[in-house]
C-alpha cells in the first residue's frame, strides 16, 4: 500500500505542478495582452502626434509670410493712393512698382477681399468704421464706401476691409 500511496502522492504533486504552470501561463498571457495593449496605444499616440505635427507645419508654411505681408500692406496702400492722386498712366514708374509689388504678393497667396458697393456687410471680412443714415430701407446694412482694402492670406483674413455702412 505504500507504493500506491506514493503513486497517489506523486500524481497529486504532478497535477499541482501542472496547475501552477497553467496559472503561470495565464499570468504570462495576461502580461502579454497588457503589453500588447500598451504597445498599440503608444503607436496610436505617436501616429496622432505625427499627424498633428504635419498639420501644424502645413499651417505654418501657409501663413509664414503673414508678418511681412502685414508690414507691406500700408506701402501697397500708399502707392495706390499716390497713383490715384497724381493720375499716373500705366507706363509711369510708380505704377510699374505698384503692379510688380502687388503681383509678387499675390504669388505668395495674398488676395484682395471683394468689397463692392451695395453689398451687404459681412463682419467676417468687413469692419464698419462709420454708419451713415439713409432714407431707403433697401440700403440698410449695405456698403456705401470702402475706406481701406482688406486682404486674405491663404484663405485667412489678415486685414479686414474698412467700410462705411448705411444705417
Amino acid at each position: 500500500m505504500s507504493k500506491k500511496k506514493k503513486a497517489k502522492d506523486s500524481i497529486k504533486q504532478e497535477s499541482e505542478k501542472i496547475e501552477k504552470q497553467e496559472e503561470k501561463q495565464l499570468t504570462v498571457e495576461e502580461f502579454l495582452a497588457i503589453e500588447k495593449d500598451k504597445n498599440l496605444r503608444l503607436i496610436a499616440e505617436f501616429d496622432n502626434f505625427r499627424k498633428r505635427n504635419a498639420k501644424e507645419r502645413i499651417e505654418l508654411f501657409a501663413t509664414a509670410g503673414q508678418d511681412i505681408m502685414t508690414i507691406l500692406l500700408p506701402i501697397l496702400d500708399d502707392l495706390e493712393r499716390a497713383i490715384q492722386a497724381n493720375e499716373y498712366d500705366e507706363k509711369h514708374g510708380v505704377v510699374l512698382v505698384y503692379n510688380k509689388l502687388k503681383s509678387s504678393l499675390e504669388t505668395k497667396g495674398l488676395e484682395e477681399i471683394d468689397c463692392p458697393i451695395g453689398k451687404s456687410l459681412d463682419t467676417e471680412f468687413h469692419e464698419a468704421i462709420s454708419m451713415v443714415a439713409v432714407g431707403k430701407k433697401k440700403q440698410k446694412n449695405k456698403i456705401i464706401d470702402m475706406v481701406e482694402k482688406g486682404y486674405l492670406l491663404g484663405g485667412k483674413v489678415i486685414r479686414h476691409a474698412k467700410v462705411v455702412v448705411a444705417n
